[in-house]
């Protein structure tokens, strides 16, 4: 299973009059822990891009537990989920640092397109590289 942990700093500006989290922010978290992870394995946007490539956000979802205030050390766990499809799945714990308890979770999907912005139905052959040298496919 191929992960990544980042620290979250809630900023102030990011918090409402009710002191909490503005909903639409938690997505902004996702979008860090993606672009994280695609640095520390090699699978970024600019890499993707470099190749000729897109990979569009088609799905996104996050299901709130419980609200993040201002202040709270939150992390935010970014795991691959791997599919035989050609896509690329997230799924997204934040989570308290030190308590554990879960503030959200919630999944991402993007699909990879060529420069004329035609959808691939198979996995592009630098996905399949990718995937046999993290030991996804042997």
């Amino acid at each position: 299973m191929l992960s990544e942990q980042i620290k979250i700093n809630v900023r102030f500006h990011e918090v409402d009059s009710l002191r909490i989290v503005w909903h639409g922010h938690y997505l902004k978290y996702f979008e860090d822990g993606r672009e994280a992870f695609g640095k520390k394995y090699g699978i970024g946007y600019m890499d993707v891009f470099d190749l000729g490539l897109l990979t569009p956000l088609v799905k996104i979802s996050c299901d709130y537990k419980r609200p993040v205030k201002y202040g709270d050390p939150v992390i935010l766990d970014t795991t691959f989920v791997d599919c035989d499809a050609a896509k690329i799945q997230f799924a997204f714990t934040l989570f308290h640092e030190e308590t554990k308890e879960i503030y959200a979770t919630g999944d991402s999907t993007q699909v990879f397109l060529n420069e004329k912005n035609e959808l691939f139905l198979t996995m592009p052959q630098f996905f399949t590289d990718w995937k046999k040298r993290w030991g996804l496919i042997v």
